[in-house]
């Protein structure tokens, strides 16, 4: 359990390396994912992520207006504008409703997936954003541990697919009911759920929003907003809960420079990381 810890350090490290590389390349964007970054660790607020997305693309529109606008193509889409419009509106109604009865004694499946739908509607620039998403969700009230929240979100690298299906996990073991098979089947639709109304909303829109140079100065803001979110979910709960000593800090290092040096493949990754918890278990 503890190797796989490790584990996630060391992914989680290497997407923020991966994504600071491609979405900071600059100063202006740099600083933005700076300032996300310690929004989120400083502010406690559990509205703190959308308020530091919605600085990160107004502060974009400002530092990046000036950047090259991206040559982009003609996206053709089998969705009309009436279809969109009622795909958003349903996203809407179910981000705001599902707490609403969650919180006014509809049984517990309501506020189950809730939580899932929330983490799924708010992740934005990769699916490694929603680790602190669920864990606000999930580890902070208590319906599951650290320890086994981020053992299985290592775990979770070496299943092919979407990273999103680490939620069908969660909804096995969550201490809530529904859970085992039923949770897993309602956890899968409510993280996905937002994204495919997101997408069939605002595809009719999209070809239109984003030759805008401004749409395209708010998006890069929003993206290196994202990179910081990512890194202050790296330092906590994920580095705090995981690396306690230096054999902890030397398996995260091997497993770093593994992935984004040699390109081992993840699932190497995470059976040398649960092979070295049990030696690290052994030795100390």
């Amino acid at each position: 359990m503890h190797g796989l810890k490790l584990v996630a350090v060391a992914i989680v490290a290497q997407a923020v390396w991966g994504m600071a590389r491609t979405l900071c390349p600059d100063r202006g964007r740099a600083s933005i994912a700076v300032v996300a970054a310690l929004i989120i660790l400083f502010v406690t607020s559990p509205f703190a992520q959308i308020g530091a997305i919605a600085i990160g693309g107004i502060v974009g529109l400002w530092f990046c207006r000036a950047l090259p606008t991206s040559d982009i193509g003609h996206v053709a889409v089998p969705v009309s504008r009436r279809v969109g419009a009622a795909a958003l509106l349903a996203f809407v109604v179910l981000l705001f409703a599902l707490p609403i009865l969650g919180g006014h004694g509809a049984p517990g499946r309501f506020s189950l997936f809730d939580a899932f739908y929330r983490s799924g509607a708010l992740v934005f620039g990769g699916g490694h954003v929603v680790l602190p998403l669920l864990h606000e969700a999930f580890v902070t009230p208590g319906l599951v541990s650290d320890d086994v929240f981020l053992a299985g979100y290592g775990a979770a690298q070496a299943v092919p697919g979407p990273l999103f299906t680490f939620a069908a996990y969660l909804g096995v073991i969550v201490k809530q009911s529904p859970h085992g098979v039923p949770g897993a089947f309602l956890a899968l639709l409510g993280i996905f759920l937002p994204g495919i109304l997101i997408l069939i909303g605002v595809l009719p829109f999209w070809d239109s929003f984003r030759s805008r140079p401004a749409a395209q100065a708010i998006m890069r803001g929003v993206n290196a907003t994202v990179v910081g979110l990512l890194g202050a979910a790296l330092y906590t709960p994920v580095w705090t809960s995981a690396v306690k000593s230096s054999g902890d800090f030397g398996l995260v290092l091997v497993g770093f420079v593994l992935l984004t040096v040699w390109r081992a493949p993840p699932l190497f990754v995470v059976v040398l990381g649960a092979v070295g918890g049990i030696v690290l278990g052994q030795i100390t």
